[in-house]
């Protein structure tokens, strides 16, 4: 982390042709004529491209690439097509700068805070997903410094468009990586709001998890989902036949995790958290109530549907083999304990990272990563707003605000999960955290300023821009 700050402070000499010289050429020549149509605008931009545009009411939508190094400290040596999207409203209101951490949806989508401010919205897609992959793929560039560096060009480069005030969002690893881009670069944006953003601070200390798992939603829930999930791995020989004729019909192999024994398990034992990440303690009544006497079918169709057997094959994983990478080398993974099952049905727990990406890309973990970052935020805050689910197990390792912050905040959605959002919370916060965000943005209405329990979205909801479902990702990840 030092050796990263330390280039930090060369970087404008180091960055030539590709650096934020020139993104603020490009930007001063967009902003010299504000009647210029936007797309025009956007494609002055060195290093910008069109993919293509999308209609939308009220909107303009772009889908773009944008030239950017490989390696930050070492612009010269290579550059790769990052894909952004955006949203354009108008250059007079806020902007909304968004990732996932993980692919860029193509589809016109507004998150939370860009309907609470009525605004613009960039969207980008995270290093090494592809299509936003250097060939060939050097992995030792795949680190939370260079993906913050990604998205400071990127602002660099339209700040000479969208010249109002900014704001950072995502979720989960979105919410992560958000953080990341604040702790590395805290005068680019004017606010951040990170939803569900775990933060495994040391990463061989897990016994949060253990807890939240233990006192989570109500006694019967966690009881039928705990005798599922051992009835499942007590049943391992006839529903690893299953597994075997359903991975023939499908084309399934299992070459990166090693055989589908492990596939089989790592999919079981997914199955409780995955319960709680995706649903509501409503849902409980759908999980089988009597385990031991169900069918082989209703077990596996239970653990299918909430883990999902294709999950941990090779055409589960290639999609994600970038996150897999960072969880092994910066991001840190969990690893629970399951003392409702019996250590003779378990035969490898918690599997690490290093089990789902290719043995041919090296990895090896940075323990002081996830503990700078923690500590900057804990000591450095400034208009951070961090919201949880309670009943999100990514939650039970969430990033907290110290003495040294200012202006920041992090709240819990009672009953939520990993979907949690500022419409989630109760009265008094929601009213806060919607009229902090407006305020960071510059658009507080007076009523707001002079009572902030009055903040509400700028913009009307709208069910096709403002779809708040959330994307369920099989398998054990953020």
């Amino acid at each position: 982390m030092r050796k990263a700050l330390r280039w930090l402070l060369a970087l404008t000499v180091l960055i030539g042709t590709l650096g934020t010289a020139g993104a603020a050429t490009a930007a001063d020549a967009a902003g010299t004529d504000s009647t210029t149509d936007i797309k025009e605008r956007l494609l002055s931009i060195p290093g910008m491209s069109l993919v293509e545009e999308k209609p939308y009411t009220g909107y303009r939508f772009f889908v773009l690439n944008y030239t950017q190094p490989v390696d930050h400290h070492k612009p010269s040596k290579g550059t790769f097509q990052q894909r952004i999207t955006v949203l354009h409203k108008d250059v007079s209101r806020p902007t909304v700068f968004f990732t996932s951490g993980y692919n860029v949806s193509t589809t016109p989508r507004r998150s939370e805070p860009t309907q609470i401010v009525d605004g613009n919205q960039v969207s980008l897609e995270y290093r090494f997903f592809t299509p936003s992959r250097p060939a060939p793929a050097d992995w030792s560039k795949l680190d939370i410094w260079q993906a913050a560096s990604d998205q400071h060009r990127v602002f660099k480069a339209l700040k000479g468009i969208y010249g109002k005030k900014w704001i950072s969002t995502g979720g989960s690893k979105g919410g992560m990586t958000a953080t990341y881009y604040e702790r590395f670069y805290p005068r680019d944006m004017d606010g951040v709001v990170a939803y569900v953003a775990p933060n495994d601070v040391v990463n061989k200390e897990d016994s949060a998890y253990d807890r939240f798992f233990a006192r989570v939603g109500t006694e019967e829930c966690r009881d039928r989902l705990n005798a599922v999930q051992r009835e499942a791995l007590v049943r391992r020989e006839p529903l690893e036949k299953k597994y075997a004729a359903y991975a023939e019909e499908n084309g399934l192999t299992f070459t990166t995790i090693g055989s589908l024994d492990k596939a089989y398990e790592a999919t079981v034992l997914d199955y409780v958290w995955g319960f709680w990440q995706y649903s509501l303690l409503s849902d409980c009544d759908k999980i089988p109530a009597d385990a031991k006497n169900a069918t082989d079918d209703a077990i596996w169709d239970s653990v299918d549907t909430i883990s999902g057997f294709s999950a941990y094959a090779d055409q589960g994983l290639t999609t994600y083999t970038p996150y897999y990478y960072q969880a092994g080398t910066q991001l840190g993974a969990p690893t629970i304990q399951f003392p409702h099952v019996e250590k003779r049905y378990i035969r490898y727990g918690y599997q690490p990272p290093r089990n789902f990406v290719p043995r041919d890309i090296p990895m090896k973990f940075q323990p002081s990563a996830m503990r700078d970052v923690d500590t900057w935020v804990r000591h450095n805050a400034r208009h951070m707003l961090f919201v949880y689910g309670q009943n999100d197990p990514w939650g039970a390792e969430p990033f907290r605000v110290g003495k040294g912050a200012k202006d920041s905040y992090v709240f819990t959605a009672p009953g939520m999960n990993h979907g949690a959002n500022v419409a989630g919370l109760v009265p008094a916060q929601k009213a806060l955290a919607t009229a902090r965000i407006l305020d960071w943005a510059g658009v507080a209405p007076g009523a707001v300023q002079a009572d902030p329990q009055a903040a509400k979205p700028l913009a009307k909801f709208d069910a096709k821009l403002d779809k708040r479902d959330v994307q369920r990702e099989m398998t054990l990840r953020p």
